[in-house]
């Protein structure tokens, strides 16, 4: 699916069917460097069950054109824009790390938009080391070896992959490489209104964590989970990349929280 915001090309996954506005929406919102393929597994479950499914490669990243935000702010009336081209007044928004922080200030703005958020692998703030930034800036392929090597957990450095014959490392850095990094990593560190925005939701709302997230720690997702008066799913053994390297574990816990909400 693809059309113009801000005259930039967007595309966006559906998970293999045809949008319908009719359907209850899904929106996945990928993390620094990511794009569509994020979600390629949970995607297309929920487009095969009753749900209608985008999921947006972010401005400047993969298939879509324009320029990257420079700050979390600016994704709000993007995605709002992005709900009205595909024709879908609400939505259940997941958001993987930068992801969620751009679901967190979009449901501020757009609460009445919003069925349910479900943050992965995140925290209501995502601090960045200004030397992985910098390497970013020097070279995103660089930077995004590095992400990885911390990002996944020990079970996908093992070569243990969900999809046999492929490896998500290798994939993710090949995606992660070639998107603005840099714009994203300084987006998640100069972003601090997500604490307060957290406390204030009245929506439903759910976390799914990875105990070996190295990136952003259990520690601070738990935080994140008690602010917003949730339950979290807790995978164990799991990083940062939980869409990816956990995908059944992921999708399951999403099917279980937003059906709940659905029946």
């Amino acid at each position: 699916m693809e059309f113009c915001i801000n005259e930039a090309p967007v595309y966006m996954a559906t998970g293999g069917k045809e949008f319908d506005p009719d359907l209850p929406t899904v929106l996945f919102l990928h993390g620094s460097g990511g794009d569509h393929r994020t979600w390629a597994l949970q995607t297309r479950w929920f487009a095969y069950h009753g749900y209608s499914v985008l999921a947006p490669d972010l401005p400047g990243h993969s298939l879509s054109g324009g320029r990257a935000f420079t700050s979390i702010e600016e994704s709000a009336p993007w995605l709002a824009e992005l709900l009205d081209r595909a024709g879908a007044r609400k939505a259940h928004i997941v958001g993987h790390s930068q992801g969620f922080l751009s679901a967190l200030d979009f449901a501020k703005h757009h609460p009445e938009r919003v069925l349910s958020l479900t943050a992965v692998a995140t925290a209501a703030a995502i601090p960045v080391n200004q030397a992985l930034i910098d390497t970013a800036k020097e070279s995103a392929a660089k930077a995004a070896f590095m992400m990885c090597n911390w990002g996944f957990g020990p079970n996908a450095h093992m070569g243990i992959s969900s999809v046999p014959g492929m490896q998500p490392i290798a994939i993710s850095r090949a995606i992660m490489g070639n998107n603005p990094l840099a714009a994203d990593l300084q987006a998640c560190a100069d972003y601090v209104a997500g604490g307060d925005i957290a406390k204030s939701l009245n929506i439903p709302v759910h976390c799914i964590l990875g105990t070996a997230d190295k990136m952003t720690p259990l520690k601070a997702g738990k935080a994140l989970a008690e602010s917003m008066q949730c339950d979290a799913t807790i995978l164990d053994g799991y990083g940062h990349m939980l869409p990816l390297e956990a995908p059944k574990k992921t999708l399951a816990a999403l099917r279980k929280f937003i059906q709940s909400i659905e029946t």
